[in-house]
């Protein structure tokens, strides 16, 4: 017998990991209410929690950290592809 896995919503999720921030119930009453087990709640609340913090940061200088790696690895990758395409055009015969 096989059985296939749940796949939850991403609302359905938020509503649960809600749920367990608040502590209003524990993990095991929750679980019996949504038919989910405590431990899945638990991850659920604490990837909540490590996500919240993201929202509040001050998002002029989020954007200048995330442009200066993002042309880091950009400029990586050009040197890596300006590299492959000398040694095949080396390979070809066409660089003399």
């Amino acid at each position: 017998m096989k059985t296939t896995r749940n796949r939850y919503s991403a609302k359905f999720k938020a509503r649960v990991a809600l749920e367990a921030i608040r502590g209003e119930k524990t993990l095991s009453q929750l679980g019996s209410q949504f038919q989910v087990h405590p431990v899945q709640i638990a991850n659920w609340r604490k990837a909540a929690l490590e996500q919240l913090q993201e929202h509040f940061v001050d998002g002029r200088t989020r954007k200048a950290r995330d442009g200066d790696f993002d042309a880091e690895a950009l400029y990586e990758q050009i040197g890596r592809l300006k590299m492959e395409l000398e040694w095949l055009k080396k390979k070809a015969g066409l660089l003399e």
